[in-house]
């Protein structure tokens, strides 16, 4: 320690005595700078370290715990029985220990779990973990944990641990916005998560995917005009249920998924699946202005979808809502198949899927609501 380190610390003390305030806490803090802040850091330096914090750590409380902890955590030399009285606090300084410690012993496991607590959440957010660890991690199902590891910015996630997250994501909105802001997560992921996304974000989706979609090389007709007829139709007359069968029919989904298309973050799946299905764009301009009110009652949101329906390309369509929906083509078919069935469903050939009828019943009883 310097001579005017030395001598500040005495004033300090001096002060305090002076006041009667305890210092200890000041102590301990301008300690924990001076040793993580030092360039060399040798064997007298690091005892004498250990000595005086184990003799001042009872004397802070959990804040000041808790900032000693994120401090001393990720430094190499820091003593293990210093990092054992705060993994032993509990809380944040516990928390800040088993997430950056560069390496933890049994002892400190032992420790940290003593009183019962789970540690996945901690462990979760460590740098380099194998990726044995991470998919037992996964393992867990613990929405905290997902997070945690959606989170963690020295994490690698690929493979089927990332397929889970993002399958998980689906559902989970928070862990959906995680992923997406990670640097490394792949275009078609994102495009499963492309409803989650913000609308700005979504531009940028579709433009990761559209090399995808286009190398994929799928040959597209148009819509025959007899099923373009019946969804406006369907579209006029209210009947929803009955239009979602129709368009799941046209995209060969079996079985038909469920739209919600007057949810505002899936407003966007419209057009995109209409483009996708071939239908057109004066039938798909109908459509928008008739089949949901949330939708048809909005200028700018008609506009909006018409614009992403003009400025999408049809393959990119395809692959969007493949992704969205969990879904993947079967060869030779073109029938979709879901992407968690087994393998063999999912990549041999299939016969092509029957065309589900739509009850005139369900039309008219959906039509009169």
């Amino acid at each position: 320690m310097s001579g005017s380190a030395l001598s500040d610390l005495t004033s300090l003390m001096a002060l305090g005595r002076e006041r009667d305030l305890d210092m200890r806490p000041v102590l301990l803090r301008v300690q924990t700078d001076l040793f993580v802040t030092a360039r060399h850091r040798d064997r007298a330096t690091i005892m004498a370290f250990e000595a005086l914090a184990v003799g001042l750590l009872a004397a802070i409380d959990d804040d000041t715990a808790a900032i000693i902890a994120r401090k001393l955590a990720p430094v190499p030399e820091t003593p293990e029985s210093v990092l054992l009285l705060l993994v032993l606090r509990g809380g944040e300084a516990r928390r800040a220990v088993i997430e950056q410690a560069p390496a933890l012993s049994e002892l400190m496991i032992a420790a940290a779990s003593g009183d019962g607590g789970d540690l996945s959440v901690f462990l979760a957010a460590r740098r380099g973990l194998a990726a044995a660890e991470v998919a037992e991690l996964v393992q867990h199902e613990d929405g905290a944990v997902d997070l945690a590891l959606a989170r963690n910015p020295h994490l690698n996630v690929t493979g089927t641990t990332l397929d889970v997250l993002v399958e998980r994501a689906r559902l989970r909105p928070t862990l959906a916005a995680a992923l997406l802001e990670r640097d490394d997560l792949p275009a078609g992921h994102q495009a499963a998560l492309y409803l989650s996304a913000p609308e700005g974000r979504r531009a940028a989706i579709r433009a990761g995917v559209a090399p995808l979609a286009s190398a994929r090389g799928h040959g597209f007709r148009a819509a025959a005009a007899p099923d373009c007829a019946e969804l406006v139709r369907l579209a006029t007359a209210g009947a929803g249920l009955a239009f979602g069968a129709e368009l799941a029919a046209m995209l060969r989904l079996d079985p038909a998924p469920l739209w919600s298309f007057s949810r505002e973050a899936r407003h966007d799946l419209l057009p995109l699946a209409l483009l996708a299905a071939g239908v057109g764009e004066e039938d798909t301009v109908r459509i928008l202005l008739t089949l949901e009110p949330a939708i048809a009652l909005s200028v700018a949101t008609v506009f909006r979808l018409v614009r992403l329906f003009r400025e999408t390309e049809r393959p990119t369509a395809v692959y969007l809502v493949e992704a969205i929906l969990g879904v993947a083509r079967a060869p030779n078919s073109g029938r979709h198949v879901p992407l968690t069935a087994p393998e063999s469903e999912r990549f041999a050939p299939a016969l092509p899927m029957r065309r589900v009828p739509v009850a005139r019943q369900d039309t008219e009883r959906n039509a009169a609501r």
